[in-house]
């Protein structure tokens, strides 16, 4: 398969880059978790497959937390795909979200729950317009698939509050989904075991599964299972972008919207080594050994205690030696989204994607000049073609990690997927809240987020008039992207869809929004990570 860049900068690298990003970020995270029990609940009922549940109504909202989706992944069920759950009896109780997945938090990033940690997480949370009426007419339905690199986050994280889209006329799901060892692993063992079932991507198939479930019962919540859009954030954006190219989803969604997903990743193969990069099964067989195995075997693996698995495990000490994360696994993950989107693989579905505008902008200035060496270092281009694509120096090392990253893969699965005919649209979001305009030149990593679900009033620094205004258009433009398939909308900048001749982009400022062409830079810096004709990245990779 084509492979659009030489090297990639390993997950590993980028998570640091966002661990430092997130030191200021999280300066401007959510409060606290506000308890179900602390405000009054008018009781409504559904039936969904697995028996009666009892959520709530508030503020004309329909409100179910805490369902699950599948089995608790635990004991012999720990890394097996998600199995179905039992019916249960009588009414279950869905006021209050369940646990989060197995996760070390750290305390510089307060956007974080505080809620429980436990094996036992695999549930869904729904926000459902009053005003739908279910088995009926369903509202369409926007399933959020939330980030933290794949080691961190939850659906239940409060500026994920599903109310204000919903109250737009929309049903929000939020879900979690296995994280760290837990979601992604593969040991020789574990492969031999059960012919025939995906390896290794657990996380991903916990993704897939909710996509089913949503499928089976959404309608009974108020929603149409035929108007699904999937959407997503940093490694959740990642998902989307391998959503659309994975063969059990498909179907499972009409549209996607990828928000800071990357795509050029470089995963380990799932038994092969990659030049420089050992397989995930070597690296789950370092970690066995870690872990003090003698007796390598499957019934082993699983009685290791939850705590052994956790490790230290977070955005900034990844364990490199011992954790894979995804694993290009030859049947569910075959490569990376650019290689899947070149070679016109991915669902053909209308497509939302774009980046921040400084992503990585805030990481401090003294530490600029040797992050943007290593990952000249790591993309493998020359840095006097670099130099001549960027101007100078100083312009060099304040973009280099930001584009390599994230703004240059967005603009080229948009590219691609033009070219595959399928309709996207392309966006640079570049708001800055003003009690920050002091200190960012730019939109962050993860400073969308707020906007998108028009949460703002859950951060700590309490919003201006302005920021709420843009909250509103912004989720505003995601939901009728959900209603209509297309992002366009009265009283907001027409959007055209991404061409890759014009090469227009939908810029978000503090000064408004409208078309624009994209920088130069990005399509010098798409130049340079093109492949050769002898890159032997061309060729498909043995899992």
């Amino acid at each position: 398969m084509p492979q659009l860049t030489g090297r990639a900068p390993t997950r590993r690298k980028a998570c640091a880059l966002l661990a430092l990003a997130a030191l200021s970020v999280a300066a401007c995270g959510a409060q606290g978790q506000p308890s179900p029990a602390a405000r009054p609940l008018e009781a409504v009922d559904a039936q969904i497959t697995g028996g009666a549940v009892r959520g709530y109504r508030e503020s004309g909202v329909r409100v179910f937390k805490g369902l699950p989706y599948a089995q608790p992944p635990v004991g012999p069920l720990r890394w097996r795909p998600p199995q179905p759950t039992p019916a249960w009896t009588g009414v279950r109780d869905a006021q209050a979200f369940g646990f989060d997945c197995m996760q070390n938090r750290v305390g510089w990033d307060d956007t974080q729950t505080k809620l429980a940690t436990s094996e036992d997480c695999l549930t869904v949370n729904v926000w459902a317009p009053e005003n739908v009426t279910p088995n009926g007419p369903g509202a369409p339905v926007m399933v959020w698939v939330h980030g933290g690199g794949y080691v961190m986050g939850s659906g239940s994280q409060p500026v994920f509050d599903g109310a204000a889209l919903a109250r737009r006329g929309v049903v929000v799901v939020t879900f979690n989904y296995r994280l760290g060892r837990f979601g992604f692993f593969a040991h020789p063992v574990l492969t031999a075991e059960n012919p025939g079932e995906p390896k290794a991507n657990y996380g991903f198939m916990d993704q897939i599964a909710v996509l089913a479930w949503v499928k089976a019962n959404i309608a009974a919540l108020g929603g149409d299972p035929g108007k699904v859009t999937i959407f997503g954030q940093s490694a959740g954006g990642g998902s989307v972008n391998q959503l659309m190219l994975m063969a059990p989803a498909r179907g499972l969604f009409r549209q996607a919207i990828s928000q800071s997903g990357g795509g050029r990743d470089l995963w380990p193969l799932l038994s092969a080594d990659r030049p420089g990069k050992p397989s995930a099964q070597a690296i789950g067989k370092a970690f066995a050994a870690k872990a003090g195995l003698k007796d390598e075997d499957a019934a082993a693996l699983r009685a290791l205690p939850a705590a052994k698995l956790l490790g230290k495990l977070d955005l900034l000490n990844q364990e490199e030696a011992t954790y894979s994360g995804p694993v290009v696994d030859g049947a569910l993950v075959t490569g990376s989204a650019a290689e899947g989107f070149a070679a016109g693989r991915q669902a053909k579905v209308p497509l939302l994607i774009g980046a921040n505008s400084d992503e990585l902008g805030i990481i401090p200035g003294f530490l600029k000049g040797m992050i943007a060496g290593k990952t000249i270092a790591h993309i493998g281009v020359a840095e006097p073609d670099l130099l001549a694509v960027y101007g100078s120096k100083a312009a060099m090392n304040a973009d280099l990690a930001s584009d390599v990253s994230f703004v240059e893969p967005a603009h080229a699965l948009a590219g691609l997927a033009a070219k595959s005919g399928q309709p996207v649209w392309l966006y640079s979001f570049g708001y800055v809240a003003e009690a920050k305009r002091k200190d960012w030149k730019g939109a962050p990593h993860s400073g969308d987020l707020g906007y998108v679900f028009d949460t703002l009033a859950a951060l700590k620094d309490p919003p201006a008039p302005a920021d709420q205004a843009m909250a509103r258009r912004w989720a505003d433009t995601w939901t009728t992207f959900a209603k209509t398939g297309d992002p366009n909308g009265a009283g907001r900048p027409a959007w055209p869809t991404y061409d890759p001749a014009a090469d227009l982009w939908l810029a978000v400022t503090n000064d408004g929004a409208g078309p624009a062409k994209s920088p130069a830079r990005i399509q010098g810096l798409s130049a340079l990570r093109a492949p050769k004709p002898t890159d032997a990245t061309t060729s498909k990779p043995t899992p």
